[in-house]
């Protein structure tokens, strides 16, 4: 499934209609270079949950926290966690914890991630263009595609 997206008003569209299908203990790992739109996509996310508060990057407090109406949502940036073992972070709390974990640059932690989740892959594809396109690993996340 892939959106192509020409204003970042339409990135955060496409991140609240995910919000709306989103759960407590739902993790969406999001790829995408510098600038790409993660974290405007994860505005979208927030206004569907119900975050009253302004969403910017976690970069330099790994994660924020934000109370939505009925669940609360983790916006985390794990780029500087490079080579962190669970001892340092236990990011295992967050992914069966009591929201809805949004993770920015997964792959820097990859054998602390989640066996199911949704991957999100946003693609510059010039100053305002962004592509999307979803990957569910795991059935429950298939089954989420098929409603968005």
């Amino acid at each position: 499934m892939k959106f192509i997206t020409k204003t970042s008003e339409e990135t955060i569209e496409i991140g609240l209609r995910l919000g709306h299908l989103l759960k407590e203990g739902d993790v969406v790992l999001l790829d995408g270079d510098l600038s790409a739109g993660k974290t405007t996509f994860t505005k979208g996310i927030g206004q569907a949950l119900g975050v009253k508060r302004v969403i910017n990057s976690p970069t330099f407090t790994i994660v924020k926290e934000y109370q939505g109406t009925n669940t609360k949502l983790y916006h985390m940036d794990l780029y500087r966690l490079d080579g962190l073992g669970d001892d340092d972070f236990n990011l295992y709390d967050y992914f069966n914890g009591d929201g809805v974990c949004i993770v920015e640059w997964p792959y820097q932690v990859s054998e602390l991630l989640p066996d199911e989740f949704l991957k999100v892959i946003i693609k510059r594809v010039d100053e305002t263009t962004r592509e999307i396109s979803f990957e569910a690993h795991g059935k429950k996340y298939e089954e989420l595609l098929g409603e968005l």
